[in-house]
């Protein structure tokens, strides 16, 4: 009964860190990667698809994103949607493919990215939190229904706690990788 609960919380934290690291490669660094633009939704026959399920996106350059629809005739859309995004790139395009040249980032706008990254760890950190204050719930209340003793709850606290410690020290470590990699020029 406590394992499971142990479990979920760790299942739950382990995802929110991977969510975490999902979203940190949509933030641009330095180096243009597909990981950018792969995920943003493109309006395809009226439902929003994700770019790489409708492109082939490759980095023939460090500083060029190489797109490549299955379809020509759906450039224009691709191409809104790379407007629309946040990302601040203008699409090129020949008829046949799109390239995206991405700039190098000034001092202003690689602090402006640390800062989005600090948010994102931040948001990383309060779900484990929340996931915490579930479990610690849970046991709270097997203790009241006199499933569990109150030895066997301080001992499972401690463990959740334990638990959670370990994956905000994680979530401390991607978000300092990820501003690592967007301060180094």
């Amino acid at each position: 009964m406590i394992e499971e609960i142990l479990q979920d919380a760790k299942e739950r934290m382990d995802k929110a860190i991977q969510v975490l690291q999902q979203d940190l490669r949509t933030i641009r660094t330095g180096r243009a990667s597909p990981a950018l633009v792969e995920r943003i939704p493109v309006d395809y026959y009226g439902v929003p698809t994700p770019l790489m399920q409708i492109a082939a996106i490759s980095v023939p350059e460090a500083q060029m994103l190489l797109i490549r629809p299955y379809s020509p005739q759906d450039i224009p859309a691709i191409e809104r949607a790379i407007a629309a995004s946040d990302l601040g790139l203008t699409p090129n395009s020949d008829g046949q493919q799109i390239r995206l040249v991405f700039p190098a980032l000034t001092e202003e706008r690689r602090r402006e990215l640390v800062k989005l990254v600090a948010k994102r760890a931040e948001e990383a950190r309060v779900a484990i939190r929340n996931v915490r204050r579930d479990a610690i719930g849970d046991l709270r209340s097997f203790q009241k229904e006199g499933l569990i003793s109150e030895d066997e709850l301080h001992r499972a606290l401690d463990r959740v706690q334990e638990l959670t410690d370990d994956h905000i020290k994680q979530v401390d470590q991607v978000a300092k990788a990820k501003e690592t990699e967007i301060m180094t020029i």
